[in-house]
């Protein structure tokens, strides 16, 4: 079983798509472990951000993402990081194909509504900096043999 992290940025907040976004990982079978509403600092967002510092977009990115609270989340599911991805879409709204939740809901290349892990790695940092490990709360739906074959480790 895989986790990754997801960010429902600031414009999902203001646009009130939050549900939306979250039922469409819902719909394809990840699950929320952990989940929470909070207002990044300037100082975690430095840290979340740190590998674009230096870049054009970095100063208002940071801007951004702490100008209102954000949605974190950490889905789980076999591969959920390439599904997480693949179901959000290209960083630019504009060049996100139909389908995904950025090709769908927006047309912004600053304003893209999601953040996902973008590997196993990161997914694991990340998610270990938004959330104590008492905070995830492993789970088994009911209705997990009818989503996915491959089956889940505490079935």
């Amino acid at each position: 079983m895989q986790r990754t992290l997801v960010i429902l940025k600031p414009d999902a907040m203001h646009r009130r798509m939050i549900g939306r976004i979250i039922q469409r990982f819902e719909d394809k079978g990840l699950k929320p472990v952990a989940m929470k509403m909070m207002r990044m600092t300037p100082e975690l967002a430095a840290r979340h951000y740190g590998e674009h510092k230096g870049k054009p977009f970095y100063e208002p990115l940071l801007k951004f993402i702490t100008s209102a609270p954000v949605v974190v989340l950490v889905l789980e599911a076999p591969a959920a990081v390439d599904m997480a991805r693949r179901m959000v879409g290209p960083t630019f709204g504009a060049e996100a194909p139909a389908g995904t939740i950025r090709g769908d809901l927006t047309l912004s290349n600053r304003y893209n509504l999601v953040h996902a892990s973008d590997g196993p790695a990161s997914a694991e940092r990340e998610i270990a900096r938004f959330f104590r490990h008492d905070e995830i709360c492993p789970w088994t739906p009911c209705d997990t043999t009818w989503i996915s074959e491959q089956p889940w480790d505490d079935l």
